[in-house]
């Protein structure tokens, strides 16, 4: 009778063991379920408005006029004996009404760019990042001829040495 008993529990024991798997392969694939769809969420969430504001903001740019002064082109000496630059450039302005005021002060414009590029030698000027380096020191000096911050950016429409 106790070898019975046993085969009873045994057979309790076996009936039980595929319940608690089955429970146990639910939950886990419910948890998986979730973690993914809470990943897929977040994704669409963080990166599809990212995508709207982006867009939006795109044409918000591409409705504003931009203002270009250019300047007449410059050839100078550069501080190497020997060495020449042909700069063209063009400044993007801030405010378009400040063109006007602009057009009086190009010979104070002129002079500081020539003092600042006839002081660099061509070394510094070939590389991009000495190209870089030169837009900003144009715009800080441009910026301070012109009395007030109406430049925006600048642009080398052409830029030649020999």
């Amino acid at each position: 009778m106790a070898e019975k008993k046993q085969e009873d529990n045994l057979e309790e024991v076996k009936q039980k063991e595929p319940k608690k798997r089955g429970k146990l392969f639910l939950f886990i694939a419910g948890v998986l379920v979730l973690i993914i769809g809470a990943g897929i969420a977040t994704y669409l969430l963080l990166f599809s408005g990212k995508g709207k504001a982006e867009g939006s903001h795109k044409e918000e740019k591409t409705n504003e006029k931009i203002a270009l002064f250019s300047l007449d082109p410059f050839v100078l000496n550069l501080a190497e004996q020997g060495r020449f630059l042909k700069v063209t450039m063009q400044f993007e302005l801030l405010n378009p009404s400040h063109e006007q005021v602009l057009t009086e002060r190009v010979p104070h414009l002129r002079d500081a760019i020539i003092t600042l590029l006839s002081s660099k030698s061509s070394d510094t000027l070939s590389s991009p990042e000495g190209k870089f380096q030169l837009k900003d020191e144009l715009l800080l000096r441009a910026n301070q001829a012109a009395g007030k911050d109406v430049f925006k950016n600048l642009y080398f429409t052409e830029f030649v040495m020999q």
